[in-house]
């Protein structure tokens, strides 16, 4: 028996005996396809590139990414996830947005997903505009609102996007250094 546990210096092997290169190669992929789904619906991003990191970690048995990186990267991952879904709420809040906007925007982003990007840039507008309008009747506030709602939108992803890079740089460090 190989491994850890025979008190062998050689390391255990992740992935049920499946070759490492063949695992970096999956680990790749995956965080490869997370930043394309930083910007892509349906994607789920940031989940991919830590599960990518995760498995990354895991095919020397976490000698080079111990699990304090692992903890600090599942922070970041779950901020990253935050500040995608609350940047269109707080953008909208920002500009004095009705409950019936943030309503709105949380429902028009979800209806919007089926329709990909396109449906992500004008799902969380029309959502936070429709309910502005069924709150106020006013349509230069329920249009001030959508664009509130789409710039926090942006806001939040581009925190996002930073996050996601951050935590690809203190991966690097921690397996150059580990």
């Amino acid at each position: 028996r190989w491994g850890a546990e025979a008190g062998s210096r050689r390391p255990r092997q992740a992935g049920m005996g499946l070759d490492p290169v063949i695992l970096w190669l999956i680990a790749a992929a995956l965080v490869l396809i997370g930043v394309v789904g930083l910007v892509l619906p349906g994607v789920p991003g940031v989940i991919a590139v830590f599960g990518g990191m995760l498995l990354a970690a895991s095919i020397d048995d976490f000698t080079r990414i111990g699990w304090p990186t692992l903890v600090a990267l599942g922070v970041m991952t779950a901020l990253a996830f935050a500040a995608d879904i609350l940047g269109s709420l707080f953008g909208a809040q920002r500009v004095g947005a009705s409950r019936l906007a943030l309503w709105g925007a949380a429902i028009g982003t979800l209806a919007a997903l089926p329709f990909g990007f396109v449906g992500l840039v004008f799902g969380p507008f029309a959502g936070a505009v429709i309910g502005e309008f069924m709150a106020r009747q006013r349509l230069d506030v329920a249009t001030r609102v959508g664009i509130g709602t789409w710039i926090g939108l942006a806001i939040g992803t581009l925190a996002k996007v930073a996050l996601v890079f951050v935590m690809l740089g203190v991966f690097a460090i921690s397996w150059l250094v580990g």
